[in-house]
């Protein structure tokens, strides 16, 4: 992986996102942002729930920002623990989730993430998983 994501890659991640998605029989969002957080590209199955469109996007900024997949953040934002409230901390949304993963280049810098939404979150991270893979 180069030290950005092309729209030639994204375009062949998203068809296997697709794949899996059909695996898992559920309509997906599929929402790949770049390093800075901003959109390179969204595809929104037929019959994917219209919250899927906002939740898949804040997903993968969440991702972004704390470098980690969204699952391994959930348990640090719960009541009592130290990040409890910090999503009120920004402008865009965040969510904490399980459903995104962060895009890194061969250095391990975060050039991106990937974020789904549409089903459970763990089908929702898998599916993000298959898409960061075909990247």
């Amino acid at each position: 992986m180069s030290g950005s994501i092309s729209l030639s890659s994204v375009e062949k991640a998203i068809e296997a996102g697709k794949s899996k998605a059909a695996e898992l029989g559920v309509a997906f969002t599929i929402s790949i942002l770049d390093g800075g957080a901003r959109l390179v590209a969204l595809s929104r199955m037929d019959g994917a729930a219209l919250a899927s469109v906002e939740s898949s996007q804040a997903k993968a900024r969440t991702s972004v920002y704390f470098a980690q997949p969204t699952r391994d953040l959930v348990g640090a934002v719960q009541p009592g623990a130290p990040m409890f409230g910090i999503e009120s901390g920004f402008g865009d949304p965040v969510v904490f989730v399980g459903g995104a993963v962060p895009v890194t280049d061969a250095h391990g810098a975060v050039i991106g993430a990937v974020g789904v939404g549409g089903g459970y979150p763990d089908q929702d991270h898998e599916v993000a998983e298959a898409v960061k893979a075909a990247l």
